[in-house]
């Protein structure tokens, strides 16, 4: 039997199996029933993005098994089994919809089954900046327990999102190797046709970033070929099954490495036979042209970007930092070269070994550094990567900034020899690797003392107020030049930010001065200065100099973009956006939601229904992505009336932004305790009347503004 005839017959098993459960679900609900996965606004992912159809009731399922079936040619080419895999992975798709009808929850934990349009956008900035640099399919049973786990391991500890199918499931059950998504291994289901559900990651990531238009399945392929650096691993033995599933893997770009021996002939980079499972890490990276960025940190537990979401609960603790309760900071300083000495590492006090378990501790860590192109305004900049960068150790957990930082660290870690002096050093190498071009020499000082930090904390504070009242008073008017960002091109290749000092990125996450951080670190890189010259209308935020570098940047895709105006040209999205806002046309405010919430809006839309018409790179007047810290701007809107048009958010949102906003509403308008005015879903959530209600009963300043000029 040819590989061609083990691609065909397991297509042909899959699509009987798919008639037939068709059919039983008609039998038993009828063709109007509904099917749909949850938390998607778009129907079946994979079938829609394929052939451009929303497939949204059991009839419509039905009629579409004649269009896959059309895929299913059999004339033994290289493109016809192709196709015939993605004939298998649309049937796989309606196989696991079938599984979610009336709100039935088919997968159970570790499982996760659908992957909802919120953790697609979540991955968009880490996979552009590199922290994801890809994503790992493992299919079918390791030959040990241990294997396995050396296996997954490999690809955690190099920040790889790894999802899991079939029994490898089990065998890390075995081990007690921690899943889910906040350590990026995240098991599937135990079913093949469970793989669909990263299969419709990858092809809603070009709808969501690319804008790819769904039935265009030539520039889709070539999309998830050129910017999903996906792979996939499959123990044998390999059923005809799972070789036609592989077939539409390879269809769309991503390699199958394997140790299956029979009916097995390699194609390079596409199909590789590899017996050795412990050489497959280096074989996929190296058929994906996967790049891992490696800095070599002297610490005894691993360090990667797939733990930044690893949750340390109290019993698994060694000791715990808690700012609210004890005196401790985190702070950068610039000092002169002579007064720093490179790689000094200074622990001040006990170390972990000796301090109690379960102990709360004072401790703050000061990183100093030199350099001739170093300057003050990068020292916040910096600060802000901690976070990042000691979540990103194995059983440590980081929350906060400044002076309310929470770290716990774990029993594990301490059993494994991790000391304070090992923070010092993930500090030192990252300051030094990521900021090598404003950096020449660092040192840390870590206190775990609560008299000096009691000190030490006043002192750091008199900094951080230092730095507020500057950057208070940075706005758009007080500088002579705004940054675009780009990085999100890998994903969205027309998106462009432009980044000033009152417009964050809409990722949230580059701020004015770290896209200046950014340009002078890496001058060719993503963020270029734009002259702030040749202003078309003040009101509007429009400029020429904005309007040739979106067209520049861009390539073409845009002509003009305004900074101010929710309806005039707004600025584009990529789909990385924290929130999305839209007009609310009964109240003439504007609604805004978060990827967080996954409720209704008063639009009658939810996030991802509400995102899925601006991302891409697209301008839709009217909807607009943004950062949450945009929201409390003066510059929010400004055109349309600024915060002032807010009239409705998840409450989540309202309290993260309560005092940025209460502070700017008071500014801007003289309205005292202006978040508690803005409705909520406590208040309503699909109904604009009972909205428009509420808005009345507490006096909302919307409801004295001019009606939108749409």
């Amino acid at each position: 039997m040819t590989l061609f005839d083990r691609v065909f017959g397991g297509n042909d098993a899959v699509y009987g199996l798919t008639v037939a459960a068709v059919d039983n679900a008609i039998a038993q609900y009828g063709e109007s029933q509904a099917v749909a996965f949850p938390e998607t606004a778009y129907a079946l992912p994979c079938y829609y993005a394929v052939t451009g159809v929303k497939v949204t009731t059991l009839g419509e399922m039905k009629a579409a098994l004649d269009v896959i079936k059309s895929l299913m040619t059999r004339e033994k080419r290289l493109h016809d089994a192709f196709m015939s895999g993605v004939a298998t992975a649309l049937c796989a798709e309606f196989i696991e919809a079938l599984k979610y009808m009336n709100g039935a929850t088919p997968y159970e934990a570790p499982c996760y089954g659908h992957i909802s349009d919120a953790f697609v956008r979540n991955l968009g900035v880490p996979l552009v900046t590199g922290d994801i640099p890809g994503v790992a399919v493992i299919l079918g049973s390791a030959p040990s327990a241990d294997e396995a786990v050396e296996l997954v391991k490999s690809y955690q500890t190099q920040g790889m999102l790894v999802t899991l199918v079939g029994g490898v499931i089990d065998q890390l059950v075995e081990k007690n190797y921690k899943t889910g998504d906040n350590v990026r291994v995240v098991p599937l289901g135990k079913d093949v046709t469970s793989v669909i559900h990263v299969v419709s990651v990858a092809l809603r990531a070009a709808l969501i970033f690319g804008n790819i238009t769904p039935g265009d399945a030539g520039n889709l392929m070539k999309y998830t070929m050129e910017r999903v650096p996906a792979f996939v691993n499959a123990f044998k033995p390999l059923d005809d099954v799972i070789v036609a599933c592989g077939a539409g893997a390879i269809a769309l770009g991503f390699p199958v490495i394997s140790n299956e021996t029979e009916n097995m002939f390699r194609v390079p980079k596409s199909l590789i036979q590899q017996l050795d499972v412990s050489k497959w890490n280096a074989t996929s990276l190296e058929a994906r042209d996967i790049k891992i960025k490696i800095t070599k940190i002297d610490i005894p537990v691993s360090f990667a970007s797939a733990f930044e979401g690893e949750i340390i609960r109290r019993g698994d603790m060694q000791v715990e930092v808690d700012g609210s309760r004890v005196d401790c900071f985190e702070l950068v300083q610039t000092k002169e070269a002579a007064e720093v000495e490179d790689h000094k590492i200074e622990v001040v006090g006990p170390e972990i070994d000796e301090i109690p378990v379960g102990s709360k501790i004072s401790l703050s860590y000061t990183v100093e550094v030199a350099g001739k192109a170093m300057q003050p305004d990068f020292e916040s900049v910096m600060e802000r990567k901690i976070h990042s960068w000691l979540n990103c150790i194995e059983g440590v957990m980081h929350t906060g900034q400044r002076d309310m930082i929470r770290i716990r660290i774990s029993k594990a870690d301490f059993e494994a020899g991790f000391k304070f002096r090992h923070i010092g050093e993930v500090l030192y190498a990252k300051i030094k690797s990521e900021f090598e071009a404003v950096v020449d020499k660092c040192q840390v000082r870590i206190i775990v003392d609560p008299e000096q930090n009691a000190k030490l904390r006043a002192a750091a504070n008199e900094v951080f107020d230092k730095r507020d009242a500057r950057l208070a008073s940075m706005t758009d008017e007080s500088v002579d030049t705004y940054y675009t960002c780009i990085m999100c091109q890998a994903f969205s290749p027309s998106h462009v930010c432009i980044v000033t000092p009152e417009r964050l990125g809409l990722c949230g996450a580059v701020s004015w001065l770290d896209a200046k951080a950014t340009k002078e670190l890496d001058p060719a890189g993503p963020c270029q200065p734009i002259k702030k010259e040749g202003c078309l209308d003040e009101k509007l935020g429009r400029f020429e100099t904005v309007d040739e570098a979106v067209q520049k940047y861009s390539h073409g895709a845009l002509e003009h973009v305004t900074l101010y105006s929710l309806f005039q040209d707004p600025m584009t999205s990529c789909g990385c956006f924290e929130c999305i806002c839209g007009v609310e046309p009964v109240s003439m405010g504007v609604v805004i939601t978060c990827r967080e919430h996954a409720g209704m809006t008063p639009l009658g839309m939810s996030f991802s229904e509400m995102a899925s018409m601006t991302g891409g790179g697209v301008q839709t007047p009217g909807f607009m992505g943004h950062g949450k810290h945009f929201i409390a701007s003066h510059k929010f809107i400004a055109a349309e009336g600024g915060p002032g048009r807010i009239v409705w958010m998840p409450k989540m949102l309202k309290d993260q932004m309560r005092e940025r906003l209460d502070k700017t509403a008071l500014e801007m308008y003289g309205v005292e305790n202006f978040t508690d005015m803005i409705a909520d879903e406590t208040i309503c959530t699909e109904d604009p009347e009972q909205l428009l209600n509420y808005l009345s009963e507490v006096g909302h300043p919307v409801l004295g503004m001019e009606p939108f000029e749409m």
